[in-house]
């Protein structure tokens, strides 16, 4: 990780839903509401959870069930209007610089890939580096082995538009991965994919998460993608309604 403004997250443990207080804590929640419209709509009512190192967590709903709302909240892009949410004990919240949290704690992989479109791969990849000590150098170095990692050496110099969906979504992957994270963060990563590129671009998160020994919350409509999960949230109406263990990398089909 680089240049880290947090302590790592100390080792994981079998228990899926650790005290608050639990040193094991990523990510504690307590009473976390958000509202809009001055109250009139209320995305997220009373929402409390724990989430450990290492886990693979799928957050499941239907549309407008505040899944989305409750994943900007991790990634510190939008405030909670009531209640505490924690990060290894920093309250997100209160944290002077989130940027740098954004930054240096988490991946993000969005459904519609948000690639700089006149910007190639390689160039894309190096994008989240550009704030941190690497020399021009080391970014582009880092960023072709990230990008081989997920399968694309040979796509180096190719902008968006000359890649398929599945490509592009492997380059948003090496992408969020630039900087290190210790958290992954997946808002319906394979909305815009077929079949066969869910299978393919799934595979490769959960494989990347398992080598790289980083927390995974995706954010699902999907049944059959939350059941890869080693643990669901399911959620409705703004509300936790269910939360319980799977069977991990089961399989799609």
């Amino acid at each position: 990780m680089i240049a880290p403004p947090f302590p790592p997250a100390p080792s994981s443990s079998p228990d899926l839903d650790p005290a608050p207080g639990s040193a094991e804590c990523v990510y504690a929640a307590e009473g976390l509401t958000k509202e809009f419209d001055d109250g009139s709509v209320q995305a997220l009512r009373g929402v409390d959870f724990h989430i450990i190192k290492g886990e693979f967590v799928a957050i499941i709903g239907p549309s407008g069930c505040g899944k989305t709302t409750l994943l900007q909240m991790l990634g510190a892009l939008d405030r909670p209007s009531s209640g505490t949410l924690k990060y290894c004990a920093n309250s997100l919240p209160d944290l002077p610089e989130p940027a740098e949290y954004r930054a240096h704690e988490i991946g993000f992989i969005f459904q519609a890939f948000h690639l700089l479109p006149t910007f190639t791969a390689l160039e894309n990849v190096q994008m989240p580096m550009l704030e941190t000590p690497l020399t021009v150098a080391e970014r582009k170095e880092r960023a072709i082995s990230l990008l081989k990692s997920v399968g694309l050496e040979h796509r180096l110099h190719h902008f968006p538009s000359k890649m398929s969906g599945g490509e592009r979504q492997r380059v948003a992957i090496a992408r969020s991965l630039a900087n290190g994270p210790a958290v992954l963060l997946a808002d319906e990563p394979t909305g815009n994919l077929d079949s066969k590129n869910t299978e393919l671009i799934l595979e490769l998160i959960i494989r990347l998460q398992q080598e790289r020994q980083m927390t995974l919350v995706l954010v699902t409509h999907d049944p059959a993608i939350a059941r890869r999960a080693g643990r669901t949230i399911q959620m409705k109406d703004g509300r936790i309604v269910t939360g319980h263990e799977t069977a991990p990398a089961a399989s799609l089909t």
